[in-house]
């Protein structure tokens, strides 16, 4: 059961990263580092709750946090660019 709300919170977290980029708001940021902590927390939960092994869930975990990061990043300079227009 976790793992289905491990992914659906990792999913949900993508789709509102691509929502962020197109209506960046302070609010939005907020919702979204939500979703990224409840995906780490969870991601966590497994990896110790089944004793699984640490170096894939690293790595799967660095490549999800670099994809929603990149995408923050690109809201952010959105907001930036909005704010001085």
């Amino acid at each position: 059961m976790i793992v289905l709300l491990h992914v659906l919170i990792a999913l949900s977290s993508m789709v509102y990263t691509t929502y962020l980029f197109f209506r960046p708001t302070k609010r939005n940021f907020h919702i979204n580092y939500a979703l990224v902590g409840l995906t780490f927390a969870s991601g966590i939960y497994l990896v110790i709750s089944s004793h699984a092994a640490l170096v894939p869930a690293c790595e799967a975990g660095l490549v999800y946090l670099g994809a929603v990061t990149a995408g923050m990043v690109a809201a952010q300079y959105r907001l930036a660019h909005q704010k001085t227009k």
